[in-house]
């Protein structure tokens, strides 16, 4: 017959090592409190304070990383947009040349002001 493996929440372990970190009790004394081996707590105070410095970590990094992304995905979306507006003009062209004839630009287009 074995035994069910034991699951320790998060907020359990954190608590527990805050507790020895505060140095108010020894690891052992908590360690038997709370029916646990003193390597276990040992185990969580060392991960515990090897993942400390992630609460302090620049959080702009990511932030730069989000907006350059998005940044990216506009410029695609405009050069798409782009794309799509030079083919309908050339389109447009080549049906006006092939209705009016290919000196239709000097018919229709605006005639600059005269001083």
């Amino acid at each position: 017959m074995s035994r069910t493996r034991r699951n320790f929440s998060a907020k359990f372990k954190s608590e527990l090592v805050i507790e020895l970190l505060k140095g108010e009790k020894d690891l052992n004394t908590i360690a038997t409190e709370n029916n646990i081996q003193p390597n276990l707590l040992r185990n969580w105070k060392k991960e515990f304070l090897d993942k400390a410095s992630v609460v302090f970590d620049d959080t702009r990094e990511d932030n730069l990383k989000e907006k350059l992304a998005l940044e990216r995905k506009e410029k695609a979306e405009y050069a798409k947009k782009v794309g799509q507006l030079t083919m309908q003009v050339d389109w447009l062209k080549k049906k006006s040349e092939e209705t009016l004839g290919p000196d239709y630009e000097s018919k229709f287009s605006p005639k600059p002001f005269e001083d």
